[in-house]
């Protein structure tokens, strides 16, 4: 898995200007068979449906130009024998993006004049994940998780992956002959000969943990937003906590080795250090649009929310994940007009409502109904 760091970057360039008819492809996946046989078969169902709607407004050949990329997906073996739960496919001239998902997603098929990312921002926004370092002596790893699903993600090339990597030749002699292919359930290597930790040893282990603290910060949890909890040996907790300066590091870890539970072991004790800290969150930005809105920065009045949004009025909108409200956003005025969604021209205004806060510099949450604010499927706190 690539992480939310990779799938930012994909988001940035679907929310650039693209040539319509923009493409987007959303389908529930499998990860084992047999449930994953039907998989190929219900993503070409939703191909014929995006064929139709892009034939509405533009030729047979330009749609065959814009769906080839697409079919071509749709009878590769390998890639369906290894999906996850959910999957996004967008496409424009010049343009063709696969991101597999690590949460289910309904089934979507929209030609329009800009992507549908609302299933998207609901896998990255924060609000409900998190993030796992695995740290012993001679091994750093990274997972992402929600209350469902857990899986270990490809580090940022700025972020070692051993002592020997974060230290190099300012690593201590002793440390020279220690194997850094993994750890043991203990949390330690197999040693070539040598005697007992020493004080340089020690001053190893600080100066290997603050490089891996700053790589981290820098290269995922910032990017991220997400709470990371730390899973290692209980000794090693109280000398990363003392040296970090992550401000997404909870308070509550894991002390015991990661490399010594299985990934499902592992899920459930993330996410019972998670949780606490995921809902308290949701509550604070819950409360603080209600307080927005007494004081005249808040509404859930979709309309008014657009028209604000359009002058970048919008600092932070809540928008409920699974309501579609078909329609057009005119960008400029933020003039919302309710419709159909069996053209090319319209996409889901929520959707849209999202990509043109994040546009001017707002936050997104997307959320499911029970965490929404409001029963409009919109709420919003405003910069003034």
């Amino acid at each position: 898995m690539t992480g939310t760091t990779v799938m930012k970057d994909e988001l940035r360039t679907l929310l650039d200007p693209h040539e319509p008819p923009c493409l987007s492809l959303y389908l529930q996946t499998h990860r084992r068979h047999p449930e994953n046989q039907q998989d190929p078969i219900r993503y070409k169902n939703l191909l014929k449906a995006l064929e139709e709607s892009i034939l509405n407004q533009y030729s047979g050949v330009e749609a065959g130009t814009l769906l080839t990329p697409f079919q071509a997906l749709s009878v590769d073996a390998d890639f369906w024998n290894h999906c996850w739960d959910g999957l996004a496919v967008f496409g424009a001239a010049g343009l063709f993006r696969v991101i597999k998902l690590q949460r289910p997603v309904g089934e979507l098929a929209v030609a329009a004049k800009s992507f549908h990312v609302k299933p998207l921002l609901r896998v990255l926004q924060s609000a409900d994940r998190y993030q796992v370092l695995s740290l012993n002596r001679h091994q750093v790893r990274l997972f992402e998780g929600d209350r469902d699903q857990l899986d270990e993600v490809e580090l940022a090339a700025g972020v070692p992956r051993t002592i020997t990597e974060a230290l190099g030749s300012e690593l201590t002699e002793p440390h020279q002959t220690v194997a850094s292919y993994g750890g043991t359930t203990r949390g330690s290597s197999a040693t070539h000969g040598h005697g007992s930790k020493t004080d340089e040893e020690g001053i190893d282990e600080e100066r290997y943990f603050r490089a891996v603290d700053r790589a981290i910060l820098h290269n995922h949890s910032r990017s991220s937003g997400m709470p990371l909890i730390l899973a290692a040996l209980t000794q090693y907790h109280t000398q990363f906590r003392k040296i970090s300066r992550n401000p997404f590091l909870t308070d509550v870890g894991i002390e015991v080795d990661a490399n010594s539970l299985s990934i499902e072991q592992l899920r459930q004790r993330a996410w019972t250090a998670a949780e606490p800290e995921i809902r308290s969150h949701l509550r604070k930005l819950t409360d603080a649009f209600e307080e927005a809105r007494s004081k005249g920065r808040g509404s859930d009045d979709l309309a008014e929310v657009a028209r604000a949004a359009a002058k970048a009025r919008v600092e932070s909108l809540f928008v409920e994940s699974d309501r579609l409200i078909p329609g057009h956003l005119d960008l400029a005025t933020g003039a919302a007009a309710l419709t159909g969604m069996d053209n090319p021209g319209v996409d889901d205004l929520l959707d849209d409502l999202a990509e043109l806060v994040l546009n001017k510099g707002g936050q997104v949450i997307v959320a499911p109904s029970l965490d929404m604010p409001t029963r409009t499927g919109v709420a919003a706190i405003f910069r003034y």
